[in-house]
């Protein structure tokens, strides 16, 4: 029991992280119908812009306390990241919005090959080790450990989340969302600005996918130039598990996708006969994304995103 609690506890904290990223593909979508392929790159610069600006404090001798460094990294990691969500659509994706679908797809495809290979002539091939910054204090619950940093991980990500919903059900900008999820050219008619809440999806996206990327390096401890392909996979996975177009379906994809991946590694050795280890923890995001798109492939929750004519 303590190692299936043990093994819970980490699918939480990584289908949090998860639900937080497919979050940004299935917000894309749900607006312009589009499958966003750089988005993890998104989350992984996120990830390497905070290593490198607290290295550069604590190199500088800047006395901090470990959050309060982790605060000035992630104020100049989200900047940097929303300002790539906006410049990618406005040059990438907004003159192919009347394009058959397969030149946006290719084109997602190719954005994120570049940025993969821009940041690796700035950060290099090897990977970055995250700053030892945090407290690191472990509590023992039902035999089963979780670290300061996990709860944070948890806690941050279900408040991130809350307020996206808040944001999208409350306010102004999220009736304009829906408008526009609805149906663009209505949305336009009623006054709606399409390409500023296009945008605006885009950055709040790429927002997202910042915190999320943080939370990866401090949770692995390292971070690298090629993390945001697999761990993007990964996400969009939750998306189409969940219902890619719904954001509760995003968050419920996340969550249980990161269950079953550590549910998975963890007894995968006792049910192979040692023919398979926990490194081949991947495999269950493709067999997931293969079941879902064969026998569910409007996900666990539909698809709210009405048909456009």
């Amino acid at each position: 029991m303590d190692i299936f609690l043990q093994q819970l506890i980490n699918g939480l904290v990584v289908g949090s992280i998860y639900a937080l990223i497919a979050l940004g593909y299935t917000m894309v979508y749900g607006i312009m119908q589009l499958i966003n392929f750089a988005h993890g790159e998104i989350v992984m610069i996120g990830a390497m812009v905070t290593i490198t600006c607290i290295n550069l404090l604590v190199g500088a001798g800047v006395q901090l306390p470990g959050p309060a460094l982790l605060l000035v990294g992630l104020m100049m990691a989200i900047p940097v990241s929303m300002f790539l969500g906006y410049s990618i659509e406005k040059i990438a994706y907004q003159p192919l919005r009347k394009a058959p679908r397969l030149a946006p797809l290719i084109t997602a495809i190719g954005v994120s090959i570049v940025l993969q290979q821009a940041a690796m002539l700035i950060w290099g091939r090897n990977y970055r080790p995250f700053p030892q910054i945090l407290p690191s204090e472990v509590h023992i619950i039902g035999g089963a450990a979780i670290t300061d940093l996990q709860i944070a991980i948890i806690a941050l990500a279900l408040l991130l989340m809350g307020g996206l919903f808040f944001m999208i059900e409350k306010t102004k900008l999220g009736r304009a969302m829906r408008a526009t999820s609805q149906n663009p050219e209505v949305a336009k008619l009623m006054g709606v600005n399409v390409n500023t809440i296009v945008s605006m999806t885009f950055v709040i996206g790429s927002a997202l996918g910042a915190m999320a990327g943080v939370m990866v390096a401090a949770n692995y401890d390292q971070a690298h130039a090629y993390m945001g392909f697999m761990i993007g996979l990964k996400a969009f996975t939750a998306a189409v598990l969940g219902g890619i177009g719904n954001i509760g379906g995003a968050v419920l994809g996340g969550i249980l996708l990161g269950v079953i991946e550590s549910l998975g590694s963890g007894y995968l050795g006792d049910l192979t006969g040692g023919v398979l280890g926990s490194h081949y923890k991947d495999i269950f995001a493709f067999v997931v994304l293969i079941i879902v798109l064969v026998f569910r492939p409007s996900g666990l929750l539909g698809e709210r995103v009405a048909e456009r004519a």
